[in-house]
């Protein structure tokens, strides 16, 4: 094996990752797929290390994979302007996100009151609200 040459568990695991989720990505067309030599193993080098983290990285930074292949194949002058407008769109997605989880968590927090309020005996709020969507 070439000096810096990898296999793909070597390669898996310098991202944290699955051997099969290495090989998913192959699919995907996200990392390119050595040739096999005659009899032999494909060997990944530093170059497949960088792209193989760049992937994890924006996985979880939220990006899909199909951004993420956007992401790759960004190149030349516009590139950064190109990025900042997909990290926009992306940080607008999270934004929402967290006005969703905001109101779920006044939501949550009302029930809770509601709950602790309930006389014994009496039925639940909280189931109540759960049966009927209209609570």
């Amino acid at each position: 094996m070439a000096a810096g040459a990898l296999t793909i568990s070597k390669l898996a695991a310098s991202a944290g990752v699955n051997v099969e989720t290495v090989r998913y990505y192959q699919r995907r067309r996200l990392l390119p797929e050595p040739q096999r030599p005659l009899g032999g193993f494909r060997h990944y080098g530093p170059a497949d290390v960088t792209r193989l983290q760049f992937i994890r990285r924006a996985q979880t930074m939220g990006f899909t994979l199909d951004e993420i292949a956007g992401l790759l194949d960004l190149k030349g002058k516009r590139a950064c302007e190109q990025t900042r407008q997909l990290t926009e769109l992306k940080l607008a997605d999270v934004r929402q996100r967290l006005d969703a989880l905001h109101r779920l968590e006044g939501d949550l927090m009302n029930l809770i009151a509601e709950c602790s309020q309930a006389p014994t005996g009496e039925s639940c709020p909280t189931l109540g609200r759960l049966e009927h969507a209209d609570a």
